[in-house]
This record gives C-alpha cells, structure tokens and sequence, in this order.
C-alpha cells in the first residue's frame, strides 16, 4: 500500500475531495515527520511509498507554511507560539492550524486522520504505527485517536 492508496480510501470514508484530501494526509505525515523520533519514522515512511515526498510537500515547517494557510492573526499568533515552544511543538500547531484552514470541521478531521492510522496500520504494521504515533500524544488528541 502506497501513499496514494491511502489518500483514496480516506478521500472514500471521511467522503472529501481528493485534493483536501491529499493536503490532510500530507500535513499529518508532515507532523509525524518532524515530531517523531528518527530511526522510527524514517522505518514508517519506508513502509509506506510516497509518504515521505508527500511529507516534503505539504511541509508544516516550510517558511511561510502558516501565513499561507490563510488563517489570519490566528495562524500568526500560532506560528510565533510554535517559535517560541522549539521545532516540535510547531510542527504540531502549525500542522492543525493547516488542517483548520483546509476548510475542515474537527468530526471530518478526525474522521481522516482515523481513516488514515487504520490504512498505516495495514501498510506499516500496527507496531510500528503506535510507536510513531505515542510519539505525538498531541496529534493522537487531535486526531480523536
């Protein structure tokens, strides 16, 4: 299972258009990217073809990734938090803050990011994807997980 194949079986369940979709996986992997500890997220990725550009493209610590999400003075006060709080816990707010500026309600965001830990599990195997995931307890809450 690749990476696209779990954008199309989100896209399926949480019922979203491809393109939201491909934007809600990748800002997720984004933030197990930078939040995870190396060996286990790098094991992660190469289960899963695909999910590591798709990390690169929607990049929650590229410059200017918040300022474009258009979310206004929230985004900004969240990206100087995320400042402030070092690179992990930015990547973590600025990834919600993207998945809020997608247009999503919390139920359809918790809905994909559900849909795509169970595709992970297929694909990487459940014990692997608990332990990138206990890594983020934050994005865990998020996800409604």
């Amino acid at each position: 299972m690749n990476a696209q194949d779990i954008i199309n079986t989100v896209s399926s369940k949480a019922g979203l258009d491809e393109p939201t979709t491909e934007k809600v996986v990748g800002t997720i992997f984004s933030v197990l990217e930078h939040e995870a500890e190396g060996t286990t997220v790098s094991s992660f990725f190469a289960k899963i073809p695909g999910a590591d550009a798709l990390a690169q493209k929607y990049d929650v610590m590229a410059a200017g990734a918040a300022a474009n999400s258009g979310g206004g003075l929230l985004s900004s006060l969240e990206g100087a938090l995320g400042g402030v709080l070092g690179e992990k816990a930015g990547a973590l707010i600025n990834g919600i803050a993207a998945l809020k500026a997608s247009g999503l309600d919390m139920a359809q965001i918790q809905q994909a990011g559900e849909t795509l830990v169970r595709q992970a599990e297929a694909a990487a195997g459940p014990d692997l994807t608990n332990r990138v995931l206990d890594q983020v307890p934050g994005l865990k809450g998020h996800l409604g997980l």
